[in-house]
């Protein structure tokens, strides 16, 4: 990976799920039981039913809350808080990611679909707390999900990210596209690599990726 890559960027842009925390975590295992009985109460629907759902409005509109949203009129602060009341108590400290996150020069950020508070929960418990400008949920981008344009613009705006200055880090292939689109750097952090053009870099290991980037 040629660090030359990276000289010019001094605003690092993070997913949360499966990017600041290794998919081993497995934290989408909860969340998506509790999406799903979520569906199943709110429009009720069986199980089968509530998965296909799920599934469906995450694929088509990013997330199943945008499909709940806008076939369903759901009311997204009540679901945020619900689906994202699970346990954390598996996940790990990881001082070798916060150092080299700490060493990055210039703006560092946050921006998930999740909410604001579940991903400071998630920071807390990965002991990243305090090395991020701010932290930016869904609820930022008037619950309007990566992958879409105007998500990440509404965040960006807020932010001040100057995407030719800009590097993004996130696990999902789609999430990348409107950042590369914009100008930014695209890191995709996942177990397997994934073919695209508007993928820059693929890593398996934020923390080694990291440690290159910042070695002297």
């Amino acid at each position: 990976m040629p660090k030359q890559d990276f000289a010019h960027v001094d605003q690092w842009v993070f997913d949360l799920d499966n990017t600041l925390y290794p998919p081993h975590a497995r934290l989408f295992d909860q969340i998506e039981v509790k999406m799903t009985n979520y569906v199943m109460q709110t429009l009720g629907v069986d199980q089968a039913r509530a998965d296909y759902l799920r599934s469906h409005y995450w694929a088509t509109y990013g997330t199943t809350l945008a499909g709940l949203m806008r076939e369903h009129d759901v009311d997204p602060g009540p679901y945020l808080t619900e689906v994202h009341e699970i346990s954390l108590d598996h996940l790990e400290q990881d001082h070798d990611l916060a150092a080299h996150i700490r060493d990055l020069p210039g703006r560092k950020i946050v921006y998930t679909n999740g909410s604001a508070p579940y991903a400071e929960r998630v920071l807390a418990a990965r002991g990243l707390t305090g090395l991020f400008d701010a932290i930016y949920g869904v609820e930022h981008a008037d619950f309007r999900p990566k992958p879409e344009l105007e998500a990440f613009q509404m965040v960006f705006a807020k932010d001040g990210i100057t995407p030719d200055r800009a590097a993004m880090f996130e696990d999902d292939p789609r999430n990348l596209a409107v950042p590369h689109q914009l100008g930014m750097k695209t890191v995709h952090v996942a177990p397997d690599p994934h073919d695209g053009d508007h993928i820059h870099h693929h890593t398996d290991d934020l923390t080694a990726f990291l440690q290159r980037l910042t070695a002297s």
